[in-house]
């Protein structure tokens, strides 16, 4: 797991040598498997938790596991409180949305302050297989294919967004956990929610094999590349279709 994330960063470009990252940790397993294996890699870690307070005391017990995972680990941690309901009153926006709006908002608040070079979040193979199902529920053309990239803007900021963890499977981040550093995590009960539309995906593909769930993600990289290419994109991605495209003729 260690060095394949690692080389993942390195492949893709998502850190540099002596680059500071905010790592966003929610506490669930994902996030707690980002944040080890940055640590155990040697990049220099800040923390940032949200606590949007609409799962009653399970968000306070989320929030206090993280600040007992950073204080064991004596990385510094900064915590923000939401209150969700009436901001997306205000706003006129979903609860999912204004969510995804105030923490990306405030990571890039929190990045610029620490002097982070990147902001890393926890999305795997199996988000972006989900992402990718739900767009062609949707109607997609071949950029909604690319599904989420290694890197990419902050939709409400300035530090880019990085994804170390798309180069591996829920079930793999479990395995790590679990039997190689056994660490602990939390769970959001309301992850089993299936009339949440994403949640439904994910219980979906819950019963595909993992090579299953890697070849749909392996199908969003090969659009990147192919996307990348048509825009003169000199990316690694770009350069890999560029060879197939050239060996199968």
């Amino acid at each position: 797991m260690l060095r394949r994330v690692l080389k993942y960063i390195r492949d893709n470009g998502l850190l540099a040598s002596r680059d500071r990252v905010l790592v966003c940790v929610s506490g669930g397993a994902d996030s707690v498997a980002l944040l080890d294996v940055l640590l155990r890699g040697g990049c220099e870690c800040v923390v940032a938790h949200c606590n949007f307070h609409l799962r009653g005391e399970e968000s306070n017990r989320d929030e206090q596991y993280v600040r007992r995972l950073c204080a064991a680990r004596n990385v510094l941690i900064e915590v923000r409180d939401f209150d969700t309901h009436t901001e997306s009153e205000r706003i006129g926006r979903s609860i999912e949305m204004t969510a995804r709006l105030l923490r990306y908002e405030w990571f890039d608040e929190v990045a610029k302050r620490h002097g982070c070079n990147a902001i890393a979040v926890a999305h795997h193979q199996n988000d972006q297989a989900e992402t990718l199902i739900m767009n062609l529920r949707r109607g997609a053309g071949i950029r909604g294919l690319c599904g989420m990239r290694p890197k990419s803007a902050n939709p409400c900021g300035d530090i880019p967004v990085i994804r170390p963890l798309l180069c591996t499977t829920h079930d793999y981040i479990v395995h790590y956990l679990k039997d190689i550093r056994h660490l602990e995590w939390v769970e959001d009960s309301t992850n089993s929610d299936t009339t949440i539309r994403r949640n439904s995906v994910r219980d979906e593909l819950s019963r595909y094999p993992k090579a299953e769930i890697e070849h749909i993600a392996q199908t969003a990289r090969i659009m990147q590349g192919y996307v990348d290419w048509m825009e003169g994109k000199d990316t690694l991605v770009a350069r890999e279709v560029q060879t197939y495209e050239r060996d199968r003729k």
